[in-house]
């Protein structure tokens, strides 16, 4: 399994749209939430859609490998059952994940290859307001917590700098040839 985390803004989610077409055996799992549903957005492609009260009964039948809710109240985790769809298909799980629970991964699944994607804290800054999918207040939050993720860049097996996209991929690309060996890169 591989885990990629790291501040919102650092293009963990363009690094890895860029990763699964060059290495074929690699499928991202996709997260549950409880936040609504954006335009363009699709279940089981973007997110599961779970309401607050389905979220909380998997999370007391152990059916997450790891669960966090956000300041604003939004849920979001990674169901065990879609790493187990994943896995019985003969694929690798890919894991976008925020630090908290990378940590929480990589503590419960020994070998679980850890990625820390980071950026200059202005490209990060830049990026979120690029985005538009948060206020300014939100936008202050992330910011202030990608602060505390930053100085957490060494607990992970590696960190990639994403302030040139092709460089950050070729470096990804490497990390996931050295861990893993097989099908088309």
């Amino acid at each position: 399994m591989i885990v990629i985390t790291g501040p919102s803004g650092a293009g963990k989610g363009t690094l890895i749209r860029a990763l699964l077409p060059r290495v074929h055996e690699l499928e991202l799992a996709v997260s549950a939430t409880t936040r609504l549903r954006r335009d363009g957005e699709a279940e089981g492609r973007d997110y599961y859609y779970l309401s607050d009260a389905d979220f909380a009964r998997r999370v007391a039948n152990g059916e997450f490998l790891e669960h966090i809710t956000y300041v604003s109240g939004q849920r979001y985790g990674t169901l065990r059952g879609e790493v187990d769809r994943i896995t019985g298909e003969g694929r690798i799980p890919v894991l976008e994940l925020e630090t908290e629970g990378a940590l929480k991964v990589a503590e419960e699944l020994p070998g679980v290859v850890t990625v820390f994607v980071t950026a200059p804290r202005a490209e990060l800054e830049r990026r979120l307001r690029e985005r538009a999918t948060e206020s300014a207040g939100e936008i202050g939050e992330r910011l202030d917590l990608a602060e505390g993720q930053l100085s957490q860049a060494s607990l992970f097996d590696h960190v990639v700098q994403n302030d040139d996209l092709e460089r950050a991929l070729d470096d990804l690309v490497a990390i996931v040839g050295s861990t893993h060996t097989g099908g088309d890169r």
